[in-house]
């Protein structure tokens, strides 16, 4: 697993994105499955449920739980709800901002998802109820 928790799930998502896929296994902890909590929330992913690791794979005492997650795509074209994942928050910076400061996405079309002390918000959520706190990446 990574180190970074975030990165690794946004890089699954924008992969498994980009090859058309229906579901992408994502390693389950607190942190994704709030940030998927969120972003089906906004519409941008249709479900997703943790499951128990895999007993079969070459992975000695795969303990780890997954979560699937799956995508929307809309049209006959199959086109994906989501444009682009971006992460600003990473480990070696830290990008914090007060409830003042937090930034439109794309001029309101896409999210950002903020981690505040009353957990993960999106950022219309956090500058209602007037909250600040760290920017962990952009949706659109």
């Amino acid at each position: 697993m990574s180190t970074d928790t975030i990165s690794d799930m946004l890089t699954r998502l924008r992969n498994a994105n980009l090859a058309r896929h229906q579901i992408v296994k994502i390693p389950s902890t607190t942190l994704t499955k709030s940030l998927c909590q969120v972003m089906k929330e906004e519409g941008f992913i249709g479900n997703f449920e943790e499951i128990p690791g895999d007993k079969n794979t070459t992975v000695k005492n795969d303990k780890f739980n997954y979560l699937l997650v799956s995508l929307r795509y809309k049209g006959k074209n199959r086109s994906p709800i989501i444009t682009a994942l971006k992460r600003i928050s990473k480990p070696g910076l830290r990008v914090y901002v007060n409830h003042k400061e937090i930034p439109r996405v794309l001029g309101g079309l896409g999210i950002a998802v903020l981690s505040t002390s009353k957990g993960f918000m999106t950022h219309a959520q956090a500058r209602t109820n007037g909250l600040g706190g760290e920017i962990l990446c952009y949706i659109w």
